[in-house]
């Protein structure tokens, strides 16, 4: 039985709500600690919660709410060079769930706030102080607050992650900055579909909404990252401008691009991966989602793996008996799944933003990467059918046997 009765989870994003959620019904008192003055309105694009990201959202009782304000996406194709080619699906899953990362954030924020967790804004980490017994966080306004445990549920840009380990890794440029908007044309696709468009000179998707206007998303190439301030002080008009000279030639992205109104255009910056993280845990302190892993967007598993690992981390904070034992078993059960998973999508990286020799090389290219998605039962369904057995205790050595994937 575990000794931990309370703890506070740095980050209201996506992991950190799950968290607290997954903590409260393990019977942990878990408190929310953001930095950001409200709620994160505008920052973040669209993302894909996959089979597995919303059977996580089962234990916490979070899926409902959740899948009323997303768009399902039951089929998916990809196009090259005008051909479209229909990608099979996995039978016996729930489609995925399209929606912008602001409303999943603040649909947790509510979930959360409604069983009576505490979320507090303005909360900047500066420092951690550390003792036997338990930890306190140190914030910017010069508050502070004690529990057992500390998790760092903070992002990409994590602080908890450079306290825990000073000389850890950051997060690598993936060499492409993010695009979305909603465009008032109608794409050649039924509703509930999801294109991935492999452009003459970058990577694209779109899909049909409900009320005949079109999703569009883009990974513009750029050898330079930028961070959101700079990315956003660029003018709408320019990036359109760029937009259409590396999509112009594209159909139906041309179309798209060049009918996309400026005050639509969503500029989500750089967009990152993070490498291998050498220490995910240090005394009382502990790193979950992105903080800690946080694939590319070509893995379409970001959300989804990160509210795994908070509800992961719940599990075995409720069943071992310390922090340090806990927080081994969480690494040893969740780091080959996630770094796995990282590692598949950062070789599709190279293609969603190729150069002159994977240009040229591109129909051998999409050759292979049809024969792998043609097979999703063998490439994507350990991914899309993991299930975390909230029921099944944990012990110290507790393998990955014990998930049903």
């Amino acid at each position: 039985m575990t000794k931990v009765r309370t703890a506070l989870v740095i980050g209201g994003g996506v992991a950190g709500p799950v968290a607290a959620l997954a903590l409260h019904r393990a019977g942990i008192e878990a408190s929310v600690h953001e930095a950001y003055p409200s709620t994160s309105d505008g920052i973040g694009g669209t993302l894909a919660l996959a089979p597995n990201g919303l059977a996580a959202l089962e234990v916490v009782d979070a899926r409902d709410a959740v899948v009323d304000i997303a768009t399902p996406i039951s089929r998916t194709r990809m196009s090259f060079g005008g051909k479209d080619i229909e990608l099979p699906s996995l039978p016996g899953l729930p489609p995925l769930q399209l929606l912008d990362r602001p409303d999943l954030h603040r649909a947790l924020h509510d979930v959360a706030v409604a069983r009576g967790i505490r979320i507090e804004h303005g909360k900047r980490l500066v420092a951690v102080d550390e003792n036997r017994t338990g930890v306190t966080a140190r914030f910017a306004d010069g508050s502070t607050a004690t529990a057992d445990v500390l998790i760092g549920a903070d992002g990409i840009h994590s602080t908890v992650r450079r306290i825990i380990d000073p000389v850890a890794p950051g997060p690598g440029y993936t060499g492409m900055l993010g695009f979305g908007a909603e465009v008032d044309r109608p794409v050649p696709v039924e509703p509930g579909t999801m294109v991935f468009a492999f452009g003459e000179r970058a990577y694209y998707l779109y899909w049909s909404l409900p009320n005949g206007r079109a999703g569009w998303g883009a990974n513009l190439p750029q050898d330079r990252p930028m961070s959101l301030t700079e990315a956003r002080a660029v003018p709408a008009e320019e990036w359109l401008r760029r937009l259409r000279a590396a999509y112009g030639d594209d159909v139906p992205g041309g179309d798209l691009v060049r009918h996309i109104d400026p005050d639509q255009l969503q500029v989500t910056g750089s967009l990152h991966i993070m490498p291998s993280v050498p220490h995910w845990h240090r005394g009382r302190m502990v790193l979950v989602g992105d903080a800690v892993h946080a694939p590319s967007n070509s893995s379409g598993q970001g959300a989804s793996l990160a509210i795994e690992s908070a509800v992961e981390l719940a599990r075995c904070l409720r069943d071992l008996p310390d922090p340090r034992s806990a927080f081994t078993t969480y690494e040893r059960l969740r780091r080959p799944r996630v770094e796995g998973i990282a590692a598949r999508a950062a070789k599709i990286n190279h293609v969603k933003a190729p150069g002159r020799v994977t240009r040229a090389l591109m129909p051998l290219v999409m050759r292979l990467m049809t024969r792998t998605v043609m097979k999703p039962e063998k490439t994507l369904g350990p991914e899309q059918r993991y299930r975390i057995n909230w029921d099944t205790p944990l012990h110290p050595h507790t393998n990955l046997a014990h998930q049903t994937n």
